[in-house]
């Protein structure tokens, strides 16, 4: 393999169709930042830079333990994975998870500098679960806990962290934003478990769509999509913000396509390309909620 086709095969290994479930938070948590004359950019490019690298690290990792349970074969119908498919060495994609985490949590140490020891416990906790996730003992993808885990991790402490980060205080507003943020990057989360849900029961993976059927996945799918379309409203008419808010009900169209897709689609494999639609339909109204909150200020 030449050094060509081994860096994409990082590159495809660090899955960047997932990367908007760490992008989108910092955005958002910033952006509330900014409206409230709080923004702080080298804290945010941290954040960020930290959020990225816990996102591939957790990839790394479910790379490593999936293809270690045996939840990964050569048969998988979901994007290549390069320990099961050969690629990298499963001892070669440990040794990957560790350095990226390490990384993230000595860029970590800034924002602990900076804004104090709540963030080295949020900051260390995220990186423990990211790697519980498909590891450990218990593992929260394999046990029905992966998707609070990611609404939690990827909503809640990653927008209000980020805020938290920028203004060295906590914000309610960033809470009810955190709701919206959660709620789509789980999405991503279902297609993913919807589109395998044949290969992870066998394997032992119990996610809610394993414990709970298909229907179950497709519901969860319609209810995190409207409570994030509920969040610009709250914001309009609870919190006293602007029209522009409004701007992320662009994409309706785009979230009725999807929705369609993930209750009429019988073709598993044709759900890849739903699940990177789901990542770019996060960052769409993410970016248009966070332009909306902006304008607000002009």
């Amino acid at each position: 393999m030449t050094n060509e086709d081994m860096l994409g095969t990082w590159i495809r290994a660090a899955r960047p169709q997932t990367l908007p479930a760490a992008f989108v938070p910092v955005c958002v948590g910033s952006t509330i930042a900014a409206y409230h004359q709080a923004f702080d950019w080298l804290p945010s490019l941290v954040a960020l830079l930290c959020a990225f690298l816990i996102q591939i690290g957790t990839n790394f990792a479910n790379d490593y333990f999936d293809f270690k349970k045996g939840a990964d074969t050569r048969e998988r119908i979901g994007f290549e994975r390069a320990t099961a498919e050969g690629l990298i060495p499963a001892r070669t994609m440990r040794n990957a998870t560790i350095i990226t985490m390490g990384l993230a949590f000595l860029m970590g140490l800034y924002l602990v500098w900076h804004a104090g020891w709540i963030v080295f416990w949020i900051g260390v906790t995220s990186l423990v679960c990211g790697v519980l996730y498909t590891g450990g003992p218990f593992p929260l993808g394999y046990n029905g806990l992966g998707d609070f885990f990611v609404f939690l991790f990827f909503g809640i402490i990653a927008v209000m962290g980020t805020y938290y980060v920028n203004a060295l205080a906590w914000s309610t507003d960033s809470f009810w934003a955190s709701l919206a943020v959660g709620a789509l990057s789980t999405n991503i989360l279902v297609v993913n478990n919807l589109r395998d849900i044949e290969q992870d029961g066998p394997a032992g993976k119990n996610t809610l769509g394993v414990l709970f059927g298909e229907q179950v996945l497709r519901w969860e799918y319609l209810l995190m999509l409207l409570l994030a379309l509920a969040i610009p409203p709250h914001f309009y008419f609870r919190l006293g913000y602007g029209l522009p808010v409004f701007l992320a009900y662009i994409t309706l169209p785009m979230a009725v396509m999807l929705l369609n897709k993930i209750w009429t689609e019988q073709d598993k494999r044709k759900l890849n390309k739903a699940l990177e639609q789901t990542a770019q339909y996060m960052t769409l109204f993410g970016l248009l909620f966070s332009v909306g909150i902006l304008l607000d200020l002009l």
